[in-house]
């Protein structure tokens, strides 16, 4: 049985070969330059394609010699090891392109993908937060010391923005006007939107940035709205550790993953009347379809209330 590369920390696992390493390189670097890809899609599809490259190789195989029946060879040793279905309809997605990538620059003369289907996916409910959750979790902080102000800040704007964990601790000054209240974020393909964050997430951004920020900077000018206590970048895996801290602290039972207040915020804005297109605008998705996967959890929501308070539920 051969290992498959995991997730995250590949440093033990061989590489590609050369030549194979090369056609990933170059589809990478297209992929940027055509579709603004962010790093986390690049890494991804640096993954899936080692994965296959390096099971390819172990059978005397590569890449561009690759045909259909490979490929779903790779797909049911994925499946033994018990990968998900939607691991492996992202690997699909991006042998796909990588494929097409190939006939285009006439490296290829047919698509080993072109007949192999995606694996049926389900619609997982995402993960969300009760309102009093949220309240418990925002009033974790100790907000009399800069480390816990900033974080209540953040938890904050996360919430009242709807944003990704990533789009957060990359925010910049620049993105963010206090005088009406709207931060200009950067999404997945570079693409911008504008989002209201509320009065009461202003007033802690404010306070924040006049108490906290300059203590956590030393003083020092910079462009970063949310540093370390480095002053430097915070990393989504450091903010992830303070949100699952201090959810602790709050007593929170729930599973929380990195989503979870973007999903409390389309959740809660759904269950008090808001209108699907107008969530779908704030949280950037570019297919209403996309969006829609709320109004799932919504129903369940009404559901359960209506069973908890009608007096024939």
């Amino acid at each position: 049985m051969y290992e498959i590369l995991p997730d995250e920390g590949t440093d033990h696992i061989k590489m590609p070969s050369e030549p194979d390493q090369d056609l990933i390189n170059a589809f990478l670097d297209s992929s940027w330059m055509e579709k603004g890809l962010s790093d986390l899609t690049q890494e991804s599809y640096r993954r899936d394609l080692s994965q296959f490259s390096i099971w390819l190789n172990q059978r005397r195989n590569e890449l561009i010699r690759a045909d259909s029946v490979a490929i779903q060879e790779f797909l049911d040793f994925r499946f033994q090891q018990k990968l998900s279905s939607r691991t492996s309809a992202r690997f699909l997605s991006c042998l796909r392109g990588f494929y097409r990538y190939l006939l285009r620059e006439n490296l290829l003369k047919e698509n080993p993908v072109a007949l192999i289907e995606n694996p049926k996916l389900g619609k997982p409910l995402p993960k969300s937060l009760t309102e009093s959750d949220v309240e418990a979790l925002l009033a974790a902080p100790d907000v009399e010391n800069p480390i816990g102000l900033r974080d209540r800040t953040m938890l904050e704007v996360l919430y009242a923005c709807g944003l990704r964990v990533s789009e957060l601790v990359g925010l910049s000054m620049s993105q963010i006007n206090l005088r009406q209240n709207v931060v200009r974020i950067i999404g997945k393909g570079s693409k911008e939107r504008l989002v209201p964050m509320g009065e009461e997430a202003a007033r802690w951004l404010e306070r924040y940035l006049r108490e906290a920020r300059p203590v956590l900077l030393n003083n020092m000018p910079d462009e970063i709205v949310f540093p370390s206590t480095r002053a430097q970048p915070m990393t989504r895996q450091t903010f992830w550790y303070r949100i699952k801290y201090w959810a602790e602290v709050a007593g929170i039972q729930a599973g929380l993953s990195p989503h979870t207040l973007r999903h409390a915020f389309a959740t809660h804005l759904l269950n008090h009347g808001a209108d699907l297109r107008v969530v779908q605008l704030l949280l950037g998705h570019s297919d209403l379809s996309t969006t829609q996967i709320y109004t799932h959890v919504a129903k369940l929501r009404m559901k359960q209330q209506h069973a908890l308070h009608h007096p024939r539920g």
